[in-house]
């Protein structure tokens, strides 16, 4: 089993983050299994070193130890390219630059319960191709 740690370095750790490491870090321990720290620094404007240390730092207070990583997401950049242009060429994704606006009149004439359905663009945000049709695979909640 591999479990994560994802801390966004935008700011000094949260209990909540601390939380969440916790328990990922005791799962993996428990399952013999391997806990990787991925640093979440793709907001290029509020990540900072200065943040990163920290994180590192409290994980080190907590006695949180890590088998891999940091990793750090904007260096893996390419393989995430490679893959956005996987999903582009297999038909399962597009590119538009629907705002919210746009969404938001798309539900408001076709319904809230439908996922917005755009026109496949040049340029723009990469948004998964979700079939009209189908089944909903999510498990259900018994309603009593």
């Amino acid at each position: 089993m591999r479990v994560r740690f994802a801390p966004s370095p935008t700011g000094a750790l949260h209990i909540g983050g601390a939380r969440t490491a916790l328990f990922n870090w005791l799962l993996a321990r428990h399952e013999q299994g391997e806990m990787v720290l991925r640093i979440e620094d793709t907001d290029r404007e509020r990540s900072t070193p200065e943040n990163v240390e920290q994180i590192l730092d409290s994980l080190r207070w907590l006695e949180l130890d890590w088998d891999e990583g940091p990793i750090f997401q904007s260096e893996r950049s390419e393989r995430h390219l490679q893959a956005l242009q996987a999903l582009l060429e297999a038909g399962l994704a597009y590119r538009s630059s629907a705002t919210a606006e746009d969404v938001k009149a798309y539900k408001q004439l076709h319904g809230a319960e439908h996922g917005f359905r755009g026109e496949p663009e040049a340029e723009g945000a990469v948004r998964l191709h979700v079939p009209a049709e189908g089944r909903d695979h999510r498990p259900r909640r018994d309603p009593r």
